[in-house]
């Protein structure tokens, strides 16, 4: 997930690397990347999904991808304008999607004990 987050990190740079020409993701993208950073969202989530039912993984690891999810849906909405400011909090707001997968999981193992 870094690539993803690297991307919201510079959309806070955004300006300052237009000005000394740095060609960041941020400026590749353009105004594809709230979109691209979505769409990588979603396939994480789907790759984490498949996991889960691979693994016949319980109900307490599907609560932690739901958080993870809803994590992800208030990162858009942070960055939606653009704002630098907002940008960096919403990828200060990751380790969030970390932390809900990771107890989702452990909590899931657990219950097996």
């Amino acid at each position: 997930m870094a690539g993803i987050y690297d991307t919201f990190y510079a959309m806070v740079d955004r300006a300052d690397d237009q000005k000394i020409g740095v060609r960041s993701s941020a400026i590749a993208f353009g105004d594809l990347d709230l979109l691209l950073i979505g769409g990588m969202q979603a396939l994480m989530l789907f790759a984490l999904l498949l996991v889960g039912r691979s693994l016949e993984l319980g109900p307490w690891y599907w609560v932690g991808l739901l958080l993870a999810a809803g994590c992800f849906g208030w990162q858009q909405y942070l960055a939606r304008e653009r704002e630098p400011a907002a940008c960096f909090k919403a990828f200060l707001n990751n380790h969030y999607v970390g932390m809900a997968i990771f107890v989702g999981l452990v909590l899931d193992l657990s219950r097996h004990r």
